[in-house]
């Protein structure tokens, strides 16, 4: 089962067959200070550095989200959506739990977009997925709904039972639907990354689909946090993960993102694991 998300001139496609995809997370104003500042002030010029640092890196796809508090957020997401299209050529992912922030962003962007997030409840899906229709975007949805947000994978199925009938009850094909396995952080429980893998485990024997996840939740409040999410990443790749919304700067979990492509058939002989080291042997 193949995702294909686009931009105007690139293609990107998500699967159990073929190389992981980053999605680059930074451009998020959430716990930083100074952008929200400089957001409120219709500055987006920090955008600029954001960008080309996650191509740098080696991101697939970004991440978009701006949701600043005291700001006209539909206004500012479709602008940033421009602005980035307009920088590279890198699918995007639209990130708001504003309803008319994502049309708003939906309608900016040209190509196909991954629509960041929606959850069980019917509330959510009732408003969210026929936009997702209407712009025959993807969607990534939660398994968790209005009343709670399940520990255990077997009551996380539950859920992600109910998305799958009312993704296909709306008639959009589960190629366009990704589901978020939820990371929590095992600083707060160590079962939290069993948990995790489990769900996505059983999400890819069950049912194949496509797979995505905030993959920085797992070492929050934690010190070192890169050598932790390095050595999650190539386990939830091994159990059917197939994306991830991750720092695609960080050279040590990038690497072990690819490292695990090839050691899973997922890079044919190796081909992207040599080219990625050549280009960062002559940038340095």
């Amino acid at each position: 089962m193949h995702t294909v998300l686009s931009s105007p001139t690139k293609t990107v496609t998500i699967g159990h067959d073929v190389p992981f995809v980053i999605i680059g997370e930074r451009l998020n104003p959430t716990g930083r200070k100074l952008f929200q500042e400089k957001l409120r002030a219709n500055d987006l010029s920090t955008i600029n550095i954001d960008v080309a640092d996650q191509v740098a890196g080696g991101c697939d796809m970004l991440d978009v989200n701006m949701g600043v508090p005291l700001t006209d957020e539909p206004e500012l997401l479709a602008k940033a959506i421009k602005l980035v299209q307009s920088l590279t050529d890198l699918p995007l992912c639209i990130d708001s739990s504003v309803i008319e922030a994502l049309e708003a962003g939906l309608a900016a962007y040209q190509g196909k977009a991954l629509v960041n997030s929606m959850t069980g409840e019917d509330e959510r899906m009732d408003l969210i997925l026929p936009l997702v229709k209407k712009y025959d975007a993807a969607i990534l949805a939660l398994p968790n709904d209005e009343i709670e947000i399940p520990m255990l994978a077997k009551d996380r199925m539950v859920i992600v039972e109910k998305i799958v009938r009312r993704v296909e009850k709306e008639g959009i094909s589960l190629e366009n639907l990704l589901i978020d396995p939820l990371a929590m952080p095992v600083g707060a429980d160590p079962e939290n990354a069993k948990h995790t893998l489990e769900t996505i485990y059983l999400i890819k024997e069950k049912y194949g689909l496509n797979m995505s996840i905030g993959a920085s939740n797992v070492s929050f409040g934690l010190p070192n946090r890169h050598a932790l999410n390095a050595a999650f990443m190539p386990m939830a790749m091994a159990m059917g993960l197939t994306s991830a919304i991750m720092d695609g700067r960080t050279p040590e979990v990038v690497q072990a993102v690819r490292a695990s492509d090839l050691v899973l058939g997922l890079d044919q002989w190796g081909a992207n694991w040599i080219s990625n080291f050549r280009a960062n042997k002559e940038a340095q």
